[in-house]
């Protein structure tokens, strides 16, 4: 290691939890998504590039809670093989998350059925862990309010999101490169599973990149079908401003993209970087830096995909997004 990237691991600290960088322990609660495997391969089997050593250097994945949903056959069978990646790469798996919390710093807990994803963070919030929450951030705007709420509550930093975030196009118009995002349109695979609403299982993707350029601040929801019958979901936002999301179809929207326009021109966005621009942002937090995601836009976002839900119950009816969020605190506020 060079002298300029041990002054820049070593420029680091952690505020508000007392560790250093180099010394960072990480647990993962859920076996049932390739997102672990990946977090855990970078984190522990080494990096290849220099430059990648401040990002990441320090923490390490020490112990894991292998189980996530209980009845998702599509998750629930992934559970054995990626078991067995994670131990081979040094990480203790451990029988309950009241073990893994003695063990760990910090916690992806990375199960991939969001109904469960409420009780698995109590008690991590009530041990002050951090926490990224991997998508869905629950398995409808009822554990997504409950999850938001808690996380207020505890004041523990706490965000969730997919990876299409992060890319760099997304984060470019994110920044101001277009001036004010006028309109936008993404697209991304949309499988779903009759346990979540619809797009919280997969459609998330390309409905954050949306989120991600156009911001808060969506009014109205409306649900329907392209030409071609996949997934279409518009949202009007404050001022007139329209987002599209689009399930893709492998042709002209083929994998995970889209395009926003702006006062500046537009710009290709909804683009997949790949899983370290998003763990880059997760080890920033865990290291005492703030949630890169809002607590109002998490809960924005998928209250989004929830009216478009709600609109398709209706037959395509138009939506008002607070109306949904209303709608799902009064069930909160009747079973807290």
């Amino acid at each position: 290691m060079n002298l300029l990237i041990l002054i820049a691991l070593l420029a680091f600290t952690t505020a508000g939890y007392g560790q250093d960088i180099l010394k960072i322990r990480a647990g993962i609660i859920g076996l049932d998504t390739s997102h672990a495997t990946a977090f855990a391969e970078t984190l522990n089997k080494g990096l290849k590039k220099a430059e990648n050593v401040p990002l990441f250097e320090g923490v390490k994945v020490v112990a894991a809670v292998a189980q996530g949903s209980k009845d998702i056959e599509s998750s629930t069978s992934r559970v054995p093989d990626y078991t067995r990646i994670v131990r081979g790469l040094g990480v203790e798996i451990v029988d309950s998350i009241e073990e893994l919390v003695k063990r760990v710093d910090v916690v992806f807990l990375e199960s991939n059925d969001g109904r469960v994803h409420f009780e698995q963070l109590k008690p991590l919030l009530a041990a002050r862990k951090p926490v990224f929450i991997d998508k869905p951030l629950g398995g409808n705007l009822v554990d997504v309010i409950r999850i938001l709420d808690a996380a207020k509550k505890s004041k523990v930093p706490l965000f969730c999101s997919s990876s299409l975030r992060f890319s760099q196009t997304t984060q470019a118009v994110r920044r101001g490169s277009l001036g004010r995002v006028l309109s936008a349109e993404t697209f991304s695979p949309a499988n779903l599973e009759p346990t979540h609403t619809d797009l919280y299982w997969y459609g998330v993707h390309g409905c954050e990149a949306l989120f991600t350029v156009m911001g808060t601040g969506c009014e109205t929801v409306k649900r329907g079908t392209t030409s071609d019958g996949k997934i279409e979901v518009t949202g009007v936002w404050q001022g007139g401003r329209v987002g599209v999301f689009r399930e893709e179809n492998g042709k002209d929207r083929a994998g995970y993209g889209g395009k926003a326009r702006g006062e500046k021109g537009e710009a290709i966005v909804g683009t997949f970087d790949g899983y370290d621009v998003l763990l880059s942002e997760i080890v920033k937090m865990f290291r005492g830096g703030p949630s890169p995601v809002s607590l109002d836009e998490m809960l924005e976002l998928y209250a989004f995909m929830e009216a478009a839900d709600e609109s398709k119950r209706r037959g395509g009816a138009v939506v008002n997004v607070q109306e949904v969020i209303a709608k799902a605190r009064a069930v909160v506020a009747a079973r807290p």
